[in-house]
């Protein structure tokens, strides 16, 4: 039975059918021939996987970042950091990556922190001495901490299959999002000294400093009341993101007036098809899921792996790889649906938080969105520089030895995301 689940799971994807589908039917496969179950059940559990309240955040964070990305938002955080940043060796690039998280701090998606600063950013890097590739590799790499820094919508999806509190995952991601910010931000620096990138001039008379601060304030105001209400307890998660659509709706189209009527339905059908996919995703593995659970498999692996060793510190090391190998073929949400059920029991059998555990798979997700074959954010920089594949690979390596030391980091000390939040 789960030999032919995973046989037909993998066919699938060798074929390029997509996920989502891909989980489905090898489930319902699974069901209908080796089961005793009527088909109803597949039904069924589908629906259960997608009814749950958190996961209502996913669709209103989407659609809260697209309004933020059409809104304007995205130029005036630039603005506003560069007034502080942009005048250090290395400083343009610095501002990307510092734009990208509070742009992270927002939207909760990896992709779309890169298309939002790296749009305004590429240009103006490559004006000022920065190379083309590595411009592009700098945006493609500060767009990972979209799903580290909360908001985040891969955090949602895990929290929702490990059955913890998405507003401490949310707390847990802080401490590693600045860490991978500050390992990117040496990067350009090292870069920009090894090629005598010359300085930028900034601007700061206090007639400057008064307008962008003016302009920009809006934008500043919107993560704080985002995750201030989360953590003050005036709403939830799910809340917080039908929040930040509507002040996103109301910043964009009647004080920064760059969103206009015209936009809304593109805006909406953006959202909505990014939406769908995850929670299709979420649907079918939830059939993927009880097939599993039918079938003891998370029992089975925790057995076998705890048979081997019950070293947290081999088993933390097996998890990154295995999950850093799957987040370079698998988006986030299908990767941390598919190996979450499974990974987490061995885990938290010696001793490991879930949270931890939550916060090494975002990292490894994270690292995977510039990483090949998959890395999303990498085909989003090379659209935007207008380059080749292979040249972004190459020049995106430093950011990735950054981040992957940052991701052992976090796995050996764990005090870096669980200090913040006391768990």
């Amino acid at each position: 039975m789960i030999a032919l689940l995973f046989l037909g799971f993998f066919f699938l994807m060798f074929l390029g059918v997509p996920i989502a589908a891909a989980l489905g039917v090898a489930a319902v496969v699974v069901v209908a021939t080796c089961m005793n179950a009527s088909l109803v059940v597949s039904a069924q559990t589908m629906f259960t996987g997608i009814n749950s309240f958190p996961l209502m955040a996913i669709p209103f964070f989407i659609l809260a970042g697209n309004l933020m990305g059409e809104g304007g938002i995205s130029k005036r955080l630039v603005n506003f950091v560069n007034l502080f940043l942009g005048s250090f060796r290395g400083g343009l690039a610095i501002v990307a990556i510092a734009a990208s998280m509070f742009f992270a701090a927002i939207s909760g998606s990896c992709p779309a922190t890169t298309a939002a600063i790296g749009g305004i950013m590429v240009p103006e890097m490559e004006k000022n001495g920065y190379g083309r590739d590595f411009s592009a590799a700098c945006v493609s790499a500060a767009g990972t901490v979209g799903q580290v820094i909360p908001p985040s919508i891969p955090m949602v999806t895990y929290c929702v299959l490990a059955n913890t509190s998405i507003s401490t995952l949310f707390l847990c991601g802080v401490g590693p999002g600045i860490l991978m910010g500050i390992s990117m931000m040496v990067v350009s620096f090292w870069y920009a000294k090894k090629n005598n990138v010359p300085l930028v001039r900034v601007d700061r008379s206090v007639g400057n400093i008064m307008a962008i601060l003016k302009d920009s304030i809006w934008a500043l105001i919107m993560p704080v009341i985002i995750l201030g209400g989360i953590y003050s307890g005036i709403f939830t998660a799910t809340e917080a993101g039908a929040v930040a659509c509507v002040y996103g709706l109301i910043v964009g189209m009647f004080i920064y007036k760059d969103l206009k009527v015209k936009d809304i339905p593109k805006v909406l059908t953006k959202s909505a098809v990014g939406a769908s996919v995850i929670m299709l995703i979420m649907a079918t593995v939830g059939t993927f899921s009880y097939v599993l659970t039918m079938g003891q498999i998370p029992q089975k692996i925790a057995n076998f792996m705890l048979g081997l060793t019950t070293n947290k510190y081999i088993l933390l090391f097996l998890l990154n790889i295995i999950v850093l190998i799957a987040g370079c073929f698998l988006n986030s949400s299908a990767a941390i649906a598919l190996l979450t059920p499974i990974l987490l029991p061995v885990l938290t059998a010696v001793g490991v938080s879930p949270y931890l555990v939550g916060i090494i798979f975002i990292v490894n997700m994270g690292i995977g969105m510039i990483t090949p074959p998959v890395g999303n954010c990498l085909y989003v920089g090379c659209n935007i520089a207008n380059i080749k594949f292979e040249t972004i690979v190459k020049a995106v390596t430093p950011f990735l030895i950054g981040e992957i030391i940052v991701l052992f980091l976090v796995t050996y000390l764990p005090f870096i995301s669980l200090g913040i939040a006391g768990v």
